[in-house]
């Protein structure tokens, strides 16, 4: 049996901006990805290496991010309302 495949989903527009090939997001490398927009709204991102990574606009409302390294990170007007940044390394 193979791995489930994680879609990252642009916000309002539904379009896909990253496939994962995990089961989950927690301590997978998305260093660097262009998520401008992405919809992480409660998402397990625990340890998750985020490094220089496109993140305007995000929504992380409620997201698990501890333990992430978000160093480089744009995280300019992204929702972090309610997340979860505890030992999140780089902010």
């Amino acid at each position: 049996m193979g791995k489930t495949m994680i879609e990252i989903k642009h916000k309002t527009t539904g379009e896909v901006l990253l496939e994962v090939d995990s089961g989950t997001l927690g301590c997978a490398d998305l260093s660097g990805a262009d998520l401008s927009g992405a919809d992480l709204r409660d998402v397990d991102l625990r340890y998750a290496n985020l490094q220089d990574a496109k993140l305007w606009k995000a929504d992380l409302w409620k997201a698990d991010l501890r333990g992430a390294d978000l160093k480089g990170a744009d995280l300019r007007s992204a929702n972090l309302l309610d997340a979860d940044l505890s030992g999140a390394i780089g902010i």
